[in-house]
């Protein structure tokens, strides 16, 4: 408490990752180093106030698997370092699932006249757009909305206000291991998936 979160470095870049293996400078390591306000249980919303830690999760449309290649999953990664390098953002955890990300985060400032969270879905949903219109599934995106032709993030990502530091632990554990869960199976074991924050946990 009272200490700037602890950033630290991971290279993005597996024996099956045809990447550069460029390094990313955007998450904070260590729950002891989250502060708490007391607090009531909060309320579930999309609401993010500013300097405040959340558990935060977004869903792409209809639950597609649009993020189970490496080419996606790092369009994430790039505006998570972009923005924390340019001081908008504070990311302690953090997991992408094929369909979905979970992350702990808090928002440091506006980014222009947007929240940190929203440029975030507004520039990964440019780069999706991009990638899918070449991969020829564009259609498959296609909704009918007067402000938008394709929609790639459900509506209303989900801000859980993490409240104490139990809940934020409790949080932690079940971020980690969506990747080992029945469902998916990504990896034999929390750390071994590559696009999760949890071998830095077990340092």
């Amino acid at each position: 408490v009272g200490h700037e979160p602890l950033l630290i470095t991971r290279t993005i870049a597996g024996k099956n990752n045809t990447s550069t293996g460029a390094k990313h400078h955007f998450y904070s390591k260590g729950m002891n180093l989250f502060c708490f306000m007391p607090s009531s249980t909060p309320p579930r919303k999309s609401y993010m106030e500013i300097g405040e830690i959340y558990f935060w999760t977004a869903t792409i449309h209809q639950w597609k698997l649009l993020l189970w290649t490496e080419e996606y999953k790092n369009v994430i990664l790039r505006s998570l370092e972009y923005l924390s390098n340019t001081g908008k953002i504070s990311v302690y955890a953090f997991v992408i699932m094929p369909n979905h990300i979970h992350m702990i985060w808090k928002t440091l400032a506006l980014n222009g006249k947007e929240t940190a969270q929203g440029s975030f879905l507004k520039y990964t949903a440019h780069e999706f757009r991009k990638l899918v219109l070449r991969d020829g599934k564009l259609p498959e995106y296609r909704v009918q909305a007067a402000n938008k032709k394709h929609e790639f993030w459900k509506r209303d990502s989900l801000a859980f206000h993490l409240y104490t530091r139990k809940v934020a632990r409790q949080k932690l554990r079940y971020l980690h291991r969506n990747p080992i869960a029945k469902r998916w199976r990504l990896a034999s074991c929390e750390s071994a998936y590559q696009f999760s924050s949890a071998s830095f946990y077990e340092e």
